[in-house]
């Protein structure tokens, strides 16, 4: 499997300005070759082009890592002295052949540590963002990959109905957030979560991004529970919005516009379609109901090893949607100073449409 990525980086990398690239921990690394390293003061750091074999600095701790790897690596390793690591950097940059050569770098992930011990070994290298080799390197899920993300998608699903029945009013959202927690580790996510839970009640709920508060469940609230879990290292992203006793009228058809606006991504969504044309789709449904300005983010964002990554589903975006792409389709409307209802659903496009991989009920649930 991970010969096959090597590969396919390769050949991208031949098709690319780029001689080389250079990566640390995070998820292309563990793509590109199944191990697994925490950023840390240890600076490790994973060097591919088409004309060398694959080489890895890292710390001596780490390597009996390399023996289980997915793919054949040479490492160089360093000590506790910092005082040492340098020459670790100066030995394989050496061993690859890379001065004066073109390398790219993940403009979100590399860290100016990694880079420096690389640049006074490299003094003539050029280090530009890789772009292109990288979106086109992930971006198309393989089978095995859709089929962790469904799991996550079920895990983090039975972890929300088993927390339901323990919410009640007078809780603070910091409560739900914790109990919702356990479930998802009990239901059998991976101990590192995709993203803290947002459970955001009443006003708060107008905030996309709340962070939960010591805030107190009061009737007439909306609730909003944005969760995902993680399984094999890769995400799910789920949203829902429920009543707290009884709500208002408006917010009982805002959330009957948000489902069916929902609903009309989705059936947009397929392959050769425009990411745009997904956010434009649901972006109409919103403001034939009249809240266009309360919807105010994109419609959603690629799911994977990382809770956002490509394609970006905003108007403007004229990439084409592709066999094995999965994102997020998430419409919102925010009244501010009232609350907020979101519906996210995580979808996959295959040869002939669009699959959604969640299925909890979308309608607004009163619980209390």
């Amino acid at each position: 499997m991970s010969k096959s990525r090597l590969n396919h980086l390769i050949n991208l990398l031949r098709d690319s300005e780029l001689n080389a690239l250079a990566v640390n921990p995070g998820p292309t690394l563990a793509y590109l070759t199944g191990l697994h390293f925490h950023l840390s003061e240890r600076p490790v750091v994973f060097l591919i082009s088409p004309t060398i074999k694959p080489t890895l600095v890292l710390p001596e701790l780490e390597v009996g890592k390399i023996k289980t790897a997915a793919i054949s690596i040479e490492g160089f390793t360093y000590g506790d002295n910092p005082a040492t690591w340098q020459d670790a950097f100066a030995r394989a940059c050496r061993s690859v052949n890379l001065a004066g050569q073109t390398i790219g770098i993940e403009p979100e992930h590399f860290r100016y540590l990694e880079l420096k011990y690389l640049e006074n070994s490299l003094p003539n290298a050029r280090f530009v963002p890789a772009g292109s080799v990288l979106v086109n390197l992930r971006v198309q899920k393989e089978p095995e990959e859709i089929e962790a993300m469904r799991k996550a998608v079920v895990i983090a699903q039975e972890a929300l109905k088993a927390t339901l029945p323990q919410i009640h009013i007078g809780m603070t959202e910091r409560e739900i957030a914790a109990i919702l927690s356990i479930e998802i580790l009990k239901a059998g996510s991976d101990p590192e979560f995709p993203f803290s839970p947002i459970v955001a009640s009443g006003p708060n709920s107008a905030n996309p991004h709340a962070i939960p508060t010591d805030r107190h469940l009061q009737e007439g609230d909306m609730l909003v529970v944005d969760w995902g879990a993680s399984y094999l290292g890769y995400c799910s992203d789920l949203t829902r919005t429920f009543a707290i006793g009884e709500v208002s009228e408006d917010f009982k058809q805002i959330a009957v516009i948000v489902e069916q606006a929902n609903a009309a991504g989705k059936a947009e969504a397929g392959p050769e379609i425009m990411a745009g044309q997904v956010d434009t789709a649901v972006r109409k449904v919103i403001e034939q109901g009249g809240y266009g300005p309360y919807f105010i983010h994109r419609t959603g964002h690629g799911l994977g090893m990382e809770v956002h990554e490509p394609p970006y589903i905003f108007t403007e975006n004229n990439s084409p949607l592709l066999p094995g792409m999965t994102f997020t389709v998430e419409p919102g409307i925010y009244l501010p100073d009232r609350g907020g209802v979101r519906i996210e659903d995580n979808v996959v496009i295959t040869p002939n449409g669009c699959e959604c991989l969640s299925d909890l009920p979308r309608g607004l649930i009163q619980i209390c």
